[in-house]
This record gives structure tokens, sequence and C-alpha cells, in this order.
């Protein structure tokens, strides 16, 4: 039996391997691009019609989490992988530098309005990750307060997974030469130069850093109510079909359906 998506990318009881050659890795690629693509198509078209059960059944949610490296391809996600669905059922949260209002609140304040209402998917595009990962790079937090997060995080999802809501984190990981090329891209071309930010540079000086606290944060959060996955993001066509795939997986799993008709209609008629 061929092992599914699910367990090819999930990191459970095992600190991930964030090496540049997992970040190229292109396990469920068949070598021909228009087979991945019809593939990646089919995939959010059955996607697409699993969250339209979800908001026709009105009661669970799906909450999917983004995380990465400056150009790992979170926004790329989002548009390639969840294109088909209905704007009714789907909302998108970026979630940036706290503001002055935030930091009066505890680090997940900000973040559980945005949780996913009854029937809707919500991706975070960046996360409460955020406020446990750059602080503690950047030495604004001692492991003290590191260790506290994580705990208050894996609270905070065990939460969200009682009382409904299905977790799927995605670490998007790329290679730092691919990151190199792909900001490279951003300033040779003046059409992508909005999407440049200088700080990308600085924080690029710590990458080695950054990557030790993925894994490491990667291994404390894991849990089968809130499964992180590593996802090879060197492609970006490979990086959306290994998260279709296991979006698509986990959605079959929920045994969606529409509710049952409702008799009182059967013999009603529009005049």
């Amino acid at each position: 039996m061929s092992e599914s998506a699910t367990e090819r990318f999930r990191v459970k009881n095992k600190a991930p391997k964030l090496t540049d050659d997992e970040a190229a890795a292109k396990p469920l690629s068949t070598g021909d691009k228009g087979k991945d693509e019809n593939k990646l198509n089919e995939l959010g078209e059955e996607i697409a019609t699993l969250q339209d059960m979800l908001y026709a059944e009105h009661e669970r949610k799906l909450l999917v989490v983004l995380q990465g490296m400056d150009t790992s391809g979170k926004d790329g996600t989002v548009k390639g992988v969840f294109g088909h669905i209905d704007p009714q059922g789907i909302r998108t949260v970026p979630f940036r530098a706290p503001s002055l209002e935030e930091k009066e609140h505890d680090f997940l304040w900000r973040v559980h309005a945005q949780t996913p209402r009854k029937g809707e998917v919500a991706i975070f595009n960046r996360s409460h990750y955020e406020d446990v990962l750059v602080p503690y790079v950047h030495g604004d937090i001692n492991s003290k307060e590191w260790n506290r997060r994580l705990q208050h995080i894996r609270d905070f999802e065990r939460l969200l997974a009682e009382t409904g809501t299905v977790v799927l984190k995605f670490f998007l990981h790329i290679s730092e030469e691919e990151q190199r090329q792909r900001l490279q891209e951003r300033l040779d071309d003046p059409l992508k130069h909005w999407k440049f930010d200088p700080q990308d540079l600085a924080e690029r000086k710590l990458w080695k850093d950054y990557l030790k606290a993925y894994a490491e944060v990667i291994h404390e959060t894991d849990a089968d109510l809130a499964p992180w996955y590593v996802i090879p993001a060197d492609s970006k066509p490979h990086r959306n079909l290994a998260i279709a795939s296991v979006v698509a997986e986990a959605m079959r799993d929920m045994k969606l359906a529409y509710p049952p008709g409702n008799p009182d209609y059967a013999n009603l008629t529009v005049r």
C-alpha cells in the first residue's frame, strides 16, 4: 500500500530534517508538468466540493496554518490550492507585526478572534507562531518565556480541536539558495519591487537561527489534534500539489455530507 501524503509529510514523533535536499524534494511529482497540473486542478475542485459540504453542514471548521521563511510561497499556496473555493466559505488572515493595541494583550488575543467560524475555512498566512519564533530568534524573550508560549499554543490548539476545528499546520520549507534567487528576482524586476522589504535581508542573516527555532517549535507543538506537515517548497508546483493532497485527505477523513432534505419542501412549487 502506497504512503499517503499525510503520512509522507507529517513530522509525527520526530524533529524535522530541514535540509536543502528536503526542500528540493518532489516526491508527489510525476515528472510530467501537464499531469501534475491536472492532478492539482482535480484536488482543488474536490477541496471546493468538500468545503461546500462543510459550509452546508455548518458545524465544524477548518484552520490551515501556513508558516515559512520569507518567499517560501504562502501567498502562492493560497491562490494555487484554495482558488476553487466559493469566497463565502473561505477567509485568509495575514498576520503581520502586532500593533500597539495588540501588544497590550496576551499574544494569542489577536489570533483567537480570527479562527474559523462554523462551516468556514480560515487560512492563516503566518500565524501565532510568529509571536514565538521572531522574538526568540531576536533575543526579545528568554527560554522560560519561549517554553511558556509553546505551552499556551498547545493548549490553544487543543481548545480549537475540542470545539470542532480541524487544524492543519504547514511549514513551507525552502533552501537558502532558493530564497536568495527569489529575493533577487524581486530586485531585478521593477514590477515586483512592491514585494521587496529591506528587512528581509536582515532576517536572512539569521537563517540558521530560524531553522533551528522552527525545527524545535514544530517538534514541540506537533500533535494528532494539530499536526505539522513539512512541505518541500523549492518547487512551487510541487508545493501546491503536496499541500492540496494533504488538505484533501484531511477533509475526506471528516466524512462530510450535505444535510438531509427537508420533507416539508416535497410538495412546494415555485410559481
